[in-house]
């Protein structure tokens, strides 16, 4: 069984019901989840091993995390236990049609953005292990975490572990003192895969793709080309760069597929038309999980995307952080069948 090592961050989500604006009513829906938590889950559902490397609280809510976790057969062992800080959390308000999502983060001072160098034996963590995940969300929680993830991929890298990183450029949390550009450039850097899409390369990587109207309807696969090209021209040590495709029609309405430049040129995947969103959270992760899968699985560059955009597709439709389908869910639908018709 393959087995993928991730780090980050799992937190408590905190859910207006429905598509209510947030304590419009007297409730909120309480799951967990996070980038990197996320890609293990999916990874577990895929029928491999997923590890999650993180630090929680010694308490009932850290627990709790671990469980949720735990429930999908997620190795939690080398999680870091500390008697100090809090679980993170996320405030999420479901948007409709022209109405934007809306996420606030509330995770100053929790165990995992006091992580940092000498917390983990990575040694013994890449003992075993074909992959490791991260995101930049990991890296932007503090100088220490950022520091923390560079000894992990070092690690991995002398392991002789693939390491891939989702960019996932968050505005809100890069407010340490530090640019996002300068510390993701030495992160990609020590990667043989990046996942991205093109503002993320923009803001997280200063590389721009002209033409790129990703809002406005109209995405064009030469354009994508074009900065997958740049990219690789700027990381050389990068043997793959996939870059999600998301035509944001509305907040319920998106176009959803994906490129790859990799060992067998640039490819661009089929592409979904993604109608009724339920839930775009995660979206990416489940992309990223699926990606790894294929991959791994495959040894088949265009049959590891299209099963990476249908295992992402399939996401949209289900609630909270975690992509709970199967692989043959996703096979079927990468094979054609989008039907929905009943399964009896």
């Amino acid at each position: 069984m393959k087995r993928i090592v991730t780090f980050g961050e799992i937190m408590l989500r905190l859910k207006s019901p429905g598509h209510e604006r947030l304590f419009q009513s007297p409730a909120l829906e309480a799951t967990f989840g996070g980038g990197e938590a996320n890609v293990a889950v999916s990874l577990c559902n895929f029928g491999m091993q997923g590890v999650f490397v993180s630090a929680l609280p010694a308490d009932s809510v850290g627990e709790a995390a671990l469980r949720s976790l735990r429930a999908f057969g997620v190795d939690c062992s080398f999680v870091k236990r500390t008697s100090g800080g809090r679980t993170g959390i996320y405030y999420l308000e479901t948007g409709a049609d022209q109405r934007a999502s809306l996420v606030v983060y509330d995770r100053a001072g929790s165990a995992a953005s006091a992580m940092k160098p000498g917390d983990f034996d990575w040694a013994r963590v890449f003992t075993g292990a074909d992959w490791f995940h991260f995101t930049g969300i990991t890296p932007a929680l503090s100088l220490s975490a950022a520091e923390a993830c560079i000894e992990a991929a070092e690690a991995a890298r002398a392991a002789g572990v693939t390491v891939s990183v989702d960019l996932n450029y968050r505005k809100k949390l890069w407010n340490y003192g530090v640019k996002a550009s300068d510390m993701m450039k030495r992160l990609v850097a020590l990667a043989d895969l990046l996942i991205a899409n093109e503002e993320d390369i923009q803001l997280a990587l200063g590389i721009t793709a002209e033409g790129a109207d990703p809002a406005g309807g109209h995405l064009s696969s030469e354009v994508y080309k074009a900065l997958a090209e740049k990219t690789k021209t700027a990381f050389p040590n990068l043997s793959r760069i996939a870059i999600t495709l998301r035509e944001s029609k509305s907040a319920d309405r998106n176009g959803w597929s994906a490129a790859l430049l990799g060992h067998d040129g640039f490819r661009v995947s089929k592409s979904y038309s993604i109608d009724d969103i339920v839930d775009r959270v995660g979206g990416g992760d489940s992309f990223g999980a699926g990606l790894i899968f294929g991959m791994l699985e495959y040894g088949d560059e265009a049959k590891a995307l299209e099963y990476a955009v249908a295992a992402s597709a399939l996401k949209h439709t289900i609630p909270g952080d975690f992509n709970l389908v199967t692989r043959s869910e996703v096979e079927k639908l990468a094979s054609g069948d989008g039907s929905g018709r009943v399964s009896r």
